[in-house]
């Protein structure tokens, strides 16, 4: 029933391991910053149309989660509460509000997304306009 002291070879198997990691980690590091400066390199400059035509989509997709939302609005105002246990109602309560506030959110977010794409793409052509022609 007694224990034996650890062995000289059991503490080189811990420590070798860590040492491996090190080289990999290091050597993904480096992989993901070439592949961010690949990005970077090989990204175009916004252009007015790009900003228009991704406005045109964020609003579409804003006007279609504000469809959703009322949607949800209407369907839960529709149908009532459970009344017979307390627990049974929170729970109801907490349901509807967090759906109903992601639902919200998603559509904030499209349609401020749509209103900053505009409101580039209008930045931009007024840059070209001042700009000297050669």
């Amino acid at each position: 029933m007694s224990h034996s002291p650890p062995t000289p070879d059991s503490s080189k198997g811990s420590s070798e391991g860590s040492s491996l990691e090190q080289p990999t980690q290091a050597a993904s590091t480096e992989a993901i910053e070439s592949a961010s400066a690949k990005e970077n390199k090989t990204t175009n400059p916004p252009t007015p149309l790009r900003c228009f035509t991704g406005a045109m989509i964020a609003g579409g997709m804003a006007f279609v989660m504000y469809s959703l939302t009322t949607s949800i609005v209407q369907t839960f105002a529709s149908k009532p509460l459970p009344s017979g246990n307390y627990l049974a109602t929170n729970i109801a309560v907490a349901v509807r509000t967090l759906v109903m506030g992601m639902s919200a959110l998603g559509t904030g977010i499209f349609g401020i997304a749509a209103l900053g794409l505009a409101a580039l793409g209008v930045q931009l052509l007024v840059q070209q306009f001042r700009q000297p022609s050669t």
